[in-house]
């Protein structure tokens, strides 16, 4: 069974338009939901919690509906946004107590770890956090009540590196188990690179893909080179360019170019920017 499967999904708005949106996030892994501030990717986010209505198109969430049983999907599915919806007059052990009584699957012992292991103070009020320290929470959170599929939209954005990497971290723990599925958007696409087994790159609400991260990276590459060279190399090699007077640069598909010719790796954030601008 995938944890989440998007199908058609369209929204529009007067100024923006989410266009025929197709996802599949198999069980056990980690997609990346990469794009430029208004790409879409909390509209994404919103549209498969159920928070907007789509236009058209279908979301299934761990074998089901998103509109059907939401109430049991979303004991499943734990949520942490770009800001924590914590009153801030609460403290930790106030928290706890109401989360207790919020999902039937709240597990007290998880919780418990989570905090200490994260260091969070159980008596300070929410509104006296860092920002690190209420992502850490609200992740914990996230994870407390027997979730089979995380959903975080900009969880990492604003964090410090070491509070970063603290919650990456955690994200590997949880997918260590199989039946375990993280979606996580971000612009912050290093955190994402190292973290995530898909990467789906959205640009002006249009998806231009979506892959396997490994194979992406063994798919395509770098040259550097004169632009004489560049003219040279065989038709549908170069995927994107860029010239100037001391040579040039170029996105190429490793299995066009010949062996000849020099490929250095590529990153996800340089795969990301050569396709926008492919894009346009």
């Amino acid at each position: 069974m995938n944890a989440l499967e998007i199908k058609n999904l369209n929204k529009t708005y007067p100024d923006f338009k989410l266009d025929n949106l197709n996802l599949t996030l198999p069980s056990g892994c980690i997609m990346g939901l990469i794009g430029e501030n208004g790409a879409g990717k909390s509209t994404t986010v919103r549209l498969i919690l159920n928070m907007i209505r789509k236009d058209s198109g279908s979301i299934t969430i761990l074998g089901r509906s998103h509109e059907c049983k939401i109430e049991l999907t979303k004991e499943e599915v734990g949520v942490v946004m770009d800001e924590v919806g914590i009153p801030e007059c609460l403290t930790v052990k106030q928290v706890e107590k109401i989360m207790k009584n919020t999902f039937r699957s709240w597990d007290e012992n998880e919780f418990r770890r989570l905090i200490n292991k994260l260091s969070i103070p159980e008596n300070k009020q929410f509104k006296d956090f860092s920002r690190g320290m209420k992502m850490k929470l609200g992740t914990a959170i996230a994870m407390s009540h027997n979730s089979k599929l995380l959903i975080l939209d900009e969880a990492t954005s604003g964090l410090d590196p070491v509070v970063r990497d603290e919650v990456v971290e955690m994200f590997n723990d949880f997918t260590r188990d199989e039946n375990h599925s993280i979606l996580i958007s971000s612009h912050i696409v290093s955190d994402l690179e190292k973290l995530c087994d898909y990467i789906a790159f959205l640009h002006k609400g249009k998806l231009l893909l979506c892959e396997e991260k490994d194979k992406l990276l063994s798919e395509y590459g770098l040259i550097h080179c004169t632009a004489e060279a560049l003219q040279s190399l065989p038709e549908g090699a170069v995927r994107f360019k860029k010239e100037n007077p001391y040579g040039a640069k170029a996105m190429v598909l490793r299995s066009k170019v010949p062996a000849s010719i020099n490929i250095c790796p590529i990153s996800i954030e340089e795969l990301f920017v050569f396709m926008v601008k492919e894009a346009g």
